[in-house]
């Protein structure tokens, strides 16, 4: 499916960072890294050509990489953010054994943007390993798998045993969390910014921004009550921001729908290499149609945050616990090899154009804690480990987490012809602030019966972030609106903006939205 919708507009790229505290000898890297990938030989693939009329794709299996995928980046203030950038703009090629390559990026002097503050002592350097893959090939899983091998042939420890994820039994309707309502409704989508037209036809390739954040804590079953976990409140931040995000862009609230990746391989070195997660829509409706009011206030409610998590974790239960095609069975019928492949490729991109309006609104995954120790001996453990999934239209958004050294590191990736980089900035903040606000359910003394403004939640954090702007054209041109609205992620709203106020006593509020066709 990946294949036959590849854009050069959108690369389909996946890119992993590990921040390292100290330096790596190059002539070891690149040892370790090679025997890593005659490790994992599923990694050492490329597409065989051919012709359209092909019943098709075929693939082959190298055993030796094609050419050396390690690249020592220039030194440089403007280092990082350059093979960012490259990481969101040039996709590796699928011609090509591997289809990854690793830019290795050593830091001197003072902190870079995006990296913890206790990173390393003033003046020392530290470096960065940047994974990039090819999505149709690999996914983060696979990823962070050959880097951890790498680790272990770099630093010389021995691997130590990686449990593979555990699923609890299905418990109730996995869908709608024990009402009908959810399943059938249109999702809403996340409204574009306020760039003129014309700046944003030009748009191309997607925006990253990276944010340190503390963990959430998790909440166990008591008393017959659903838990719920870090991933359920990340599903619940994203849909409080993008609720926010359309009410303050003067667009109605509506149904949100997620699409979240469920990976059931196991982790050790026996771990599957390539896409090997499963994708589930997750319905991110309360059960209670008057918490739309409640949860979209400037403070939002906190019994009602626990009646959706509640549900969430209910439906996420389910969802992981289930089995089926890992895309649905519509996508099962095209992938099936009874025409050729270009006309196949044909129905596969007119399906996906047809179908737009009812994509998920967004896409959010998470690693959770990594299994990984990724230790590279004298050159020290990672201290903080981002990675980013696609934003392709018309989804144009993604949410990607993962936990090292009890922090938790979030990045947003959006697609430019949705958003532009101060509109990034801005969504980021409205999704810290939602995440902490789920934190205050589950923290010892927080009033979960507390309601509307009433309820005390505090300001998120004011992480270290950066926003990876490959084309600062784009970026400059972008409306004097969207720049005003634009905040220090994780700071309060813009009381000024001219935005519409979500909450019930406003001039409109969320529910009269709600009516309001999308």
């Amino acid at each position: 499916m990946s294949r036959h919708c590849v854009s050069d507009d959108e690369p389909e790229t996946v890119h992993i960072e590990v921040h390292l505290p100290g330096r790596l000898d190059p002539a070891r890297l690149r040892t370790a890294f090679r025997r890593a990938l005659l490790m994992h030989p599923r990694v050492l693939m490329r597409e065989v050509p051919g012709r359209r009329h092909r019943q098709s794709f075929a693939w082959e299996l190298t055993g030796e990489p094609d050419s050396d995928p390690v690249r020592f980046a220039r030194p440089g203030p403007d280092a990082l953010g350059r093979a960012r950038a490259r990481a969101l703009t040039e996709c590796p090629s699928l011609a090509l054994s591997p289809p990854m390559r690793l830019d290795v990026i050593e830091v001197g002097g003072v902190k870079a943007a995006g990296e913890l503050p206790e990173a390393g002592l003033p003046g020392a350097t530290r470096t960065v390993l940047l994974l990039t893959m090819h999505h149709t090939a690999l996914d983060a899983g696979s990823g962070l798998r050959v880097l951890a091998t790498t680790a272990e042939q770099y630093g010389g420890s021995a691997a130590l045993p990686v449990p593979g994820p555990v699923r609890p039994a299905p418990s109730g309707p996995a869908a709608t969390g024990g009402t009908g309502r959810v399943v059938c409704a249109r999702p809403v989508r996340i409204a574009p910014d306020y760039r003129p037209e014309p700046v944003r036809a030009r748009a191309a390739g997607n925006g990253m921004l990276l944010a340190e954040l503390p963990v959430p804590p998790r909440v166990g079953g008591t008393g017959g009550l659903a838990p719920w976990t870090v991933n359920d409140q990340l599903l619940v931040a994203a849909t409080l921001m993008v609720g926010r995000w359309n009410v303050s862009q003067g667009r109605p609230a509506g149904p949100v729908r997620i699409t979240m990746p469920v990976d059931d391989r196991p982790r050790g070195r026996e771990m599957p290499m390539g896409n090997g997660t499963r994708l589930v829509e997750v319905p991110m409706t309360s059960e209670d149609p008057r918490d739309s009011d409640l949860l979209l206030g400037e403070r939002p409610d906190l019994a009602a945050a626990t009646r959706l998590l509640r549900a969430t974790a209910r439906r996420t239960r389910a969802l992981k616990s289930a089995h089926g095609a890992p895309l649905g069975p519509g996508t099962s019928l095209l992938t099936t090899p009874l025409l050729p492949v270009g006309l196949r490729g044909t129905l596969t991109r007119g399906a996906r154009r047809a179908a737009a309006p009812w994509t998920s609104t967004v896409l959010v995954t998470n690693i959770g804690r990594l299994p990984y120790a990724l230790d590279f001996g004298d050159a020290g453990r990672a201290k903080a480990v981002w990675f980013s999934a696609p934003a392709r239209m018309p989804r144009g958004l993604s949410v990607a987490a993962a936990s090292t050294g009890g922090r938790l590191h979030v990045t947003l990736r959006w697609s430019r012809a949705l958003l532009g980089d101060a509109s990034g900035a801005y969504l980021t903040g409205l999704f810290e602030q939602a995440l902490s606000a789920t934190s205050q359910v589950t923290r010892p003394g927080s009033n979960a019966g507390g309601s509307g403004p009433e309820a005390d939640v505090p300001e998120a954090d004011v992480p270290e972030a950066d926003v990876t702007t490959p084309d600062a054209t784009t970026a400059n041109a972008e409306a004097p609106g969207a720049r005003r609205k634009a905040r220090r992620p994780g700071g309060p709203h813009d009381r000024d903006a001219p935005c519409p106020d979500p909450t019930p006593s406003g001039d409109r509020s969320a529910r009269q939205n709600h009516t309001r066709p999308s």
